[in-house]
């Protein structure tokens, strides 16, 4: 029987998830922190799991099915997507850098998975000028999500169609399904306001800022809008949603804006922006079967029945089931594809995704002033 593993690098924790055929085997989550700290503690456990026939590793950006082995520099740069100045500044990225650099020494079957963007399900006009179309962990959630609706529907892998919304700990992702395949995508960086993240970024924004470093995507979200950018989802809710976040604001009393004012519009505008990021990829799949949501902001019941309520009247929506009791779902997806990969009893699932025709680059559609340069300097790189 087929013993596979997927890995979700979560802003806050990279969860791992272990399947024999239908059975997990490893359940567990590791701080993103310690992991940044000392990216041995994964490897370690990826070895102590072994036997494993396939692992969809910690992707990034994503890259189409390259193996840990054949890792090169290039390669490197186009998962972590960060500039030279930016590697001292975020410690999460230096992590990930040396953790990968063991992944190619370990020796274990480590592959690491493309993103929305280099799906051939997805056409080449909705790439245009795009890079976060929604990462590899993204993609990984919506394979879970393909498969539990299919479960929950009782009807095919390629009957599912579905708008999925990934609420992570730092950013949002909005994934639009149809006949079991993605056909389009709105990223954490280029989507709807994240807890940590503003997400898509206003251009006059980026101009006036100068110099933008990777760090600045995770910041603007719900906790820095509400003056609080250290304070947990479970905490900041609790003076914005308990007071009604539907509140009209002309009911509001005027004056300047307290905490749990500011925390009210801070919600405000994450709830608004979720609809709005609803709205806008119905225009690719107008009659989803579902309105799918997980993610970490999902666990918090004031919010998952704040998000049920306001989506509710696009579709039924509901929140997505795994199997495992610990690991997020995007390390439930990574382990179901890895685990149809290896030729096991989810294999048709990654064929209705058409997964293994995804290639090229993130940077592949890009036609700004620059872009070949960027090019040039991201898939020539011998750093």
């Amino acid at each position: 029987m087929v013993r596979a593993i997927g890995i979700d690098p979560g802003t806050v924790s990279f969860d791992v998830c272990g399947l024999e055929g239908d059975r997990p085997f490893l359940d567990t989550i590791i701080p993103s922190a310690e992991v940044a700290a000392n990216p041995r503690v994964l490897v370690d456990l990826l070895q102590s799991a072994a036997p494993v026939d396939m692992i969809v590793g910690p992707s990034g950006y994503g890259l189409p099915w390259v193996s840990a082995q054949d890792l090169r520099p290039q390669d490197m740069d186009l998962l972590v997507l960060s500039e030279k100045r930016d590697r001292g500044r975020a410690p999460i990225v230096g992590g990930m850098r040396r953790m990968l650099r063991l992944l190619k020494e370990s020796g274990l079957p480590l592959y690491f998975a493309p993103a929305v963007i280099h799906l051939p399900t997805v056409p080449k006009h909705r790439k245009a000028n795009r890079i976060d179309m929604g990462t590899a962990d993204k993609l990984c959630a919506v394979a879970l999500g393909i498969y539990d609706q299919a479960r929950h529907l009782n009807v095919a892998y390629e009957e599912t169609s579905f708008i999925y919304a990934e609420l992570g700990g730092a950013f949002t992702a909005m994934i639009a399904v149809k006949g079991g395949k993605v056909v389009d995508g709105l990223g954490g960086t280029s989507g709807s306001l994240g807890y940590l993240s503003l997400g898509a970024v206003d251009g006059e924004l980026a101009y006036l800022l100068g110099s933008f470093h990777k760090e600045l995507l995770c910041s603007g979200g719900v906790a820095y809008i509400a003056g609080q950018p250290d304070l947990s989802p479970k905490d900041l809710v609790a003076p914005a949603l308990t007071a009604r976040l539907s509140l009209r604001p002309e009911l509001k009393p005027r004056g300047s804006l307290k905490s749990n004012d500011r925390s009210r519009l801070a919600w405000e505008a994450f709830m608004e922006g979720l609809v709005k990021s609803v709205a806008a990829e119905m225009t690719v799949v107008p009659s989803p079967r579902e309105i799918l949501i997980s993610g970490r902001l999902c666990r918090i019941p004031e919010i998952r029945q704040e998000v049920i309520r306001r989506l509710s009247p696009f579709a039924p929506v509901r929140r997505v089931k795994g199997f495992a009791q610990v690991a997020k779902e995007a390390a439930q997806g990574a382990a179901l594809i890895a685990e149809g990969l290896a030729g096991g009893m989810y294999e048709r699932l990654v064929e209705v995704m058409e997964l293994c025709g995804a290639s090229g680059t993130v940077l592949d559609h890009l036609y700004v002033a620059g872009a070949e340069a960027l090019r040039q300097r991201y898939l020539r790189s011998e750093t």
